[in-house]
């Protein structure tokens, strides 16, 4: 259980408190805490807007993270054409969209959704100021330029500099709530609970699984 917790202040970057935990648990670990503020450093840009900084630090870091990523380079393209309009740099926006996300769009056809849902906000730049996020017609442009979509950006980076370390992609404990959470399930879909010898048996084998 020691491990485990150790492994979420790693993953979410609380390298501090990571390597106090480690001292007073006695757990046999080191850890790189300037590449890990450096995780850090490049997830808070994403998650203030800072894209063109995020994919600079990126490639400093390991090219290859992005170079072998095209999903992941193209959310951040995306969250950087969303920059721009939040901006109101309809000109920058439009140069951006045609040079760097029509071709890559061309070349893959399952980006175009995406592409054509965030070209969309072009056409309502100021629609979080115009309160039309209620709006069911709007909903999912208008989440875009939420803060949530910086966010999911931002963890998808995170996760993918994380395998690039040889590291697990989210912490184990993350992992472990959501296969008890979907073992939960089942066994309630069985008719059983963790009360009963055989949920507990199932239990107690995921646990040291982990």
């Amino acid at each position: 259980m020691n491990a485990i917790v150790f492994d979420y202040l790693v993953v979410q970057g609380m390298s501090d408190a990571a390597v106090a935990f480690a001292q007073a648990t006695g757990i046999s670990q080191s850890i790189d805490q300037g590449m890990i503020q450096e995780r850090m450093d490049i997830r808070k840009a994403v998650e203030d807007g800072r894209v063109e900084e995020a994919v600079r630090r990126v490639n400093e870091l390991d090219p290859e993270i992005l170079d072998t990523n095209p999903p992941l380079l193209f959310h951040l393209f995306l969250l950087r054409l969303i920059e721009l309009i939040r901006a109101e740099r309809v000109d920058d926006a439009l140069e951006f969209a045609t040079l760097e996300l029509a071709p890559r769009g061309a070349q893959n056809p399952e980006f175009l959704a995406d592409l054509e849902r965030t070209m969309a906000l072009l056409a309502f730049p100021n629609i979080v100021k115009d309160d039309l996020s209620s709006d069911p017609a709007y909903a999912p442009i208008a989440k875009l330029m939420s803060r949530d979509q910086r966010v999911k950006v931002a963890m998808e980076l995170n996760a993918a500099i994380l395998e690039s370390q040889g590291q697990g992609m989210e912490s184990k404990l993350i992992g472990l709530v959501r296969l008890m959470s979907w073992g939960e399930k089942r066994l309630n879909k069985a008719g059983l609970t963790v009360d009963d010898d055989r949920g507990r048996q199932w239990a107690d084998a995921v646990l040291r699984e982990v």
